[in-house]
């Protein structure tokens, strides 16, 4: 059984009457935390009537979600989205299963939950529609890994909230440092586009894809080995606009994670768990329409053929690039990530075709207006999409109302170039640490005003200040080796 997405005026109606047909017997909803987290709660079909489509189910508790509200004001209401209708492939002996991505709500009210990430986003389109660009184009590259297992060392010994010891071991069959059996393995930095076997991962990601495809209902572009070794992989999706792709990604992540687990391995979509190799990130398409014309292009600019709305729109992005970090990267792993020397992105520039430049114009084609995109390069695949998308196209869109024009692009290595000559170039660093990003947020976020609620940053910056804190606070395996004969 593989449900497809209601049509027509009654959305709720029809939907139900579907779901009845096709003897669906459980329905999950499905909905995003502050940090990006996916959380559901599965009903019974017969318990989901079409009201519910415009009033909600009261089935959320919001003090039991870090970021939305207070034990004496917790009851709230997941308003399932009747566009988002997929099926639930696995563990079919429970019986025919669909999910829905919700909005949340606080009972009474009709506007979105101002900590609902999912609101925020569709807060942004209609930001983006006031401006006079009627569609946003996104298309994040989900990059992640698959491991055999992830031993900790020791075991977690809680004696009054601390640990006897720290450590971890990665297990992963095409590793180098794998022991067992000789095996085709991926050295460092030597991953990218490899085919079997050292690709240990092809049919795997083939599966995923599939599942995606048939009941998820999203349009697949492709999937590779990525750079890095232990199966550092990338699936490609088709663009769509900023709320859907927002619910597209979400989707990816759930289906990497389950099918790895259905297989005894472990999805991972930690930045940089390999020290000495890639991480990996989320570079994120993305392009303003107006109508049918795309905002970006501009056949008669020698550069790139970007529109000036489209440098404006990368002034924005990099005017407000260090503030952005505390959101595209935003959690303390990001920033093992952001180094020279892995492809990740560490100087706030432009170019075209330059993947040292945090801020890329793609350069595969020439006179194709609709293909004209930037990509940013500095998330990574710990970031909230919803909340990053929104906060992209809000920095940029500050750009072209502020008509913030960036510095000249930078056709060159910039990892290679000196100080003072970045210095002379206008590039700038994007921030060393989760708590240097979060003092720049602190500092640059009037621009996330028109979608984002104060409540919502005070409450982000204060969760994540604390969890910088709990990391401070910990002896580090490494301080060990370094520090032990001090």
């Amino acid at each position: 059984m593989a449900a497809k997405r209601a049509k027509g005026g009654s959305e709720g109606e029809a939907v139900v009457e579907q779901l009845k047909a096709e003897k669906v017997r459980w329905v999950q909803l499905f909905y995003t935390d502050v940090f990006g987290g996916l959380n559901q709660v599965d009903i019974p079909r017969e318990a989901l009537d079409a009201e519910m489509f415009r009033s909600g189910v009261p089935k959320l508790d919001g003090s039991s979600v870090r970021g939305f509200r207070e034990i004496y004001e917790s009851d709230m209401l997941l308003v399932p989205d009747p566009k988002t209708l997929a099926t639930i492939p696995w563990n079919p002996d429970v019986g025919p299963t669909v999910r829905f991505y919700c909005d949340v709500r606080i009972g009474g009210q009709k506007e979105g939950y101002a900590h609902d990430p999912r609101g925020v986003a569709r807060r942004t389109e209609a930001v983006l529609a006031d401006a006079g660009f009627d569609k946003s184009y996104w298309g994040p590259e989900i990059e992640f890994w698959v491991f055999d297992s992830i031993e900790l060392i020791p075991s977690y010994q809680a004696v009054r909230d601390a640990w006897s010891g720290a450590g971890y071991l990665i297990n992963h069959a095409e590793a180098p440092w794998q022991g067992g059996p000789m095996q085709p393995t991926v050295r460092f930095k030597e991953g990218y586009h490899r085919t079997p076997p050292h690709d240990s991962l092809l049919a795997l990601r083939a599966e995923m894809c599939n599942i995606l495809a048939d009941d998820f209902h999203i349009t697949m572009d492709a999937h590779h080995h990525e750079v890095a070794t232990a199966s550092q992989s990338e699936i490609n999706i088709r663009f769509d606009e900023l709320v859907p792709m927002a619910d597209h990604v979400q989707d990816v992540r759930y289906v990497i994670r389950n099918v790895a687990a259905r297989h005894g391995k472990i999805g991972c979509l930690m930045p940089k768990p390999v020290y000495g190799d890639n991480g990996i990130g989320m570079h994120t398409n993305q392009s303003l329409w107006k109508g049918a014309t795309n905002a970006f292009y501009d056949a008669n600019d020698r550069y790139a053929e970007v529109s000036q709305t489209c440098r404006y729109y990368i002034g924005g992005l990099l005017e407000h690039a260090r503030a952005l970090c505390a959101i595209t990267n935003p959690i303390t792993n990001s920033y093992r990530r952001l180094v020279p020397g892995y492809e990740a992105p560490v100087f706030i520039a432009w170019s075209k075709a330059n993947r040292s430049a945090n801020v890329r114009i793609p350069a595969y084609h020439q006179g194709r207006p609709a293909a004209k995109r930037i990509e940013y390069r500095t998330p990574d695949s710990s970031a909230n999409i919803y909340l990053t998308e929104a906060a992209l196209a809000l920095a940029g869109l500050d750009g072209i109302r502020r008509k913030i024009e960036p510095p000249p692009p930078v056709d060159e290595n910039i990892y290679k170039l000196t100080p003072a000559k970045r210095k002379e170039l206008r590039i700038r660093e994007l921030p060393g640490s989760l708590g240097e990003a979060l003092d720049c947020l602190e500092g640059d976020r009037e621009f996330l005003k028109p979608a984002f609620a104060a409540s919502l940053l005070d409450t982000y910056v204060e969760l994540k200040r604390q969890e910088q804190l709990e990391l401070n606070l910990r002896p580090h395996p490494y301080e060990f080796y370094r520090y032990l004969d001090v």
